[in-house]
């Protein structure tokens, strides 16, 4: 039974994945064309449909605003009910249909016509009315349906979904969409904080653990546990770095029967440790402390020591 299960998953998988690669081979210049009226268009891309490509429609809408195109869905039935009057004048028309023939898509095509806004048709039926009538036919057509009776929609709308990320990602790099551009619409989330959060925006909230190089054992140990960060950083007389000792540090030192009432803070300190500029972002700061197996960083602005950012502080954003 579970041999069964998997197979008839990984025939699922072999189906929808040939018919992506069949579609991708279908691109012609209409594709082009639609790309390049899309970036050159005034106005907004309304993305319609009805059923299962409605939904598609739906998350393609998701992907372009996203990325920097505005768009909006409109429902092929109610638009015939008065959800028409989102379309505007500069609007392009992207409608989604596997048959072409729908009765609200047969209704539909004519009234944007007389709009006199352009028709771009993802259709998996270039002899349909929908691929007659509209100015651009961005093939969907394929020769089975996962569904084993090949009749739910299952591979036709994998393709739908693909050719809408095509689309997407093509007008991304014709735009020069860059990562700070999707920050900017993604400020919620791991997503936007990966793009823009910054060690500064979040190592201000801690202590600042701090001792001089010629501080005794006792007063490093008071530090530490005083700021309750597990570290201190060891600074000169004019504030610049000189190494940092955590309480693996203390641990380790006292293994080797170090004499304590003489040890200062220079004898037991890591010199040179790893760093990190406020102004780099905090996923940056993360990638240190993984690469180099550490839960701390001290925060440097040129030579002057600013304070400590703790993997619990990149924890608490979301970031791990």
């Amino acid at each position: 039974m579970s041999d069964n299960i998997l197979q008839r998953a990984r025939r699922t998988f072999l189906l929808e994945a040939n018919a992506l690669n069949d579609v991708g081979l279908l691109l012609d210049e209409a594709f082009e064309q639609s790309v390049q009226l899309i970036h050159n268009c005034n106005g907004r891309v309304v993305f319609s449909g009805i059923g299962k490509s409605a939904l598609v429609a739906q998350k393609i809408v998701a992907t372009f605003n996203s990325t920097g195109t505005p768009s909006i869905f409109m429902h092929a039935a109610d638009a015939l009910h008065g959800d028409l009057g989102m379309v505007q004048e500069k609007d392009i028309v992207v409608i989604l249909s596997k048959s072409g023939y729908s009765p609200e898509i047969k209704a539909l095509v004519p009234l944007i016509k007389n709009f006199g806004n352009k028709i771009i048709a993802i259709v998996g039926n270039k002899d349909s009315y929908l691929a007659q009538q509209a100015d651009f036919i961005l093939n969907t057509s394929v020769s089975q349906e996962a569904c084993p009776n090949n009749l739910a929609p299952t591979s036709s709308t994998t393709v739908q979904m693909v050719m809408g990320d095509a689309l997407a990602v093509c007008l991304m790099e014709l735009k020069g969409f860059k990562d700070d551009d999707f920050a900017k619409f993604h400020p919620g989330g791991t997503l936007g904080k990966k793009l823009y959060l910054t060690v500064a925006d979040v190592f201000t909230a801690n202590e600042k653990p701090m001792v001089l190089e010629t501080q005794s054992l006792k007063e490093v140990i008071v530090e530490i546990t005083k700021r309750r960060l597990g570290v201190t950083a060891v600074v000169d007389e004019k504030g610049q770095l000189a190494g940092i000792i955590t309480d693996g540090d203390l641990r380790r030192m006292l293994e080797k029967n170090t004499d304590i009432e003489q040890t200062v803070a220079r004898d037991i300190m890591t010199k040179h440790p790893k760093t990190i500029d406020p102004a780099e972002l905090a996923v940056s700061a993360l990638d240190l402390m993984r690469r180099n197996a550490i839960t701390q960083l001290a925060v440097v602005a040129g030579a002057e020591y600013q304070g400590i950012i703790h993997i619990h502080d990149l924890l608490k954003e979301g970031l791990i």
